[in-house]
């Protein structure tokens, strides 16, 4: 039994912004293995699915950002699924937009979404991290306005792509672990970059 969570903040106003790539990927994954609807529960949305003869949850917690550690915690003690199948898809600023991460465990890297779920099951879970860019000044604001912000056209031509690559690799995920899931990831990009 896997865990598959996707970030973001709920409300229409950000659902189109570089922060909600999570939510984004844990959309085009829904819709691609025919999860059954979205209900409300564990503070998040959660729907449930089958990805290679293994049974899946999709979470998009609905706690704010700052917070999914809480819907996260709660899903994993519910169907009592160890950090090791559990993997969060979510945004990465030290990423351009055409690159994608996978690895267990390690730092958020000053990602509140990260920063929460470590403080609430442990960092030892799975990560995808979906590049969305940095502004040129990484001060405070500007980087809070960056993330909460659109993409511009190129970036979400990039994303678009980054979104289908993640529901292809998460089968390899289900299967063989992260870091095969990883090395697919490094091939698919590789191959993308040489088309």
């Amino acid at each position: 039994m896997f865990l598959v969570v996707g970030l973001g903040n709920p409300g229409a106003e950000y659902a189109a912004t570089r922060h909600n790539v999570g939510f984004m990927a844990a959309d085009v994954i829904h819709s691609r293995y025919n999860f059954s609807p979205f209900r409300a529960k564990f503070n998040g949305l959660i729907a449930e699915g089958q990805i290679e003869g293994e049974k899946v949850y999709l979470l998009k917690p609905q706690t704010f950002m700052n917070l999914s550690g809480n819907s996260v915690v709660q899903a994993a003690k519910f169907y009592k699924i160890l950090p090791e199948n559990i993997v969060v898809i979510h945004d990465d600023m030290d990423l351009p937009t055409d690159k994608i991460k996978a690895k267990q465990g390690g730092g958020s890297g000053g990602h509140n979404g990260i920063k929460s779920i470590d403080s609430c099951i442990t960092p030892n879970y799975n990560r995808i991290r979906i590049g969305v860019g940095h502004p040129a000044d990484k001060s405070g604001d500007k980087v809070i306005n960056h993330v909460l912000s659109d993409f511009s056209k190129a970036d979400k031509e990039n994303i678009e792509r980054d979104l289908e690559i993640v529901a292809d690799i998460l089968p390899t995920f289900i299967t063989k672990g992260i870091a095969e899931c990883s090395n697919r990831l490094g091939m698919i990009l590789q191959q993308n970059k040489q088309a």
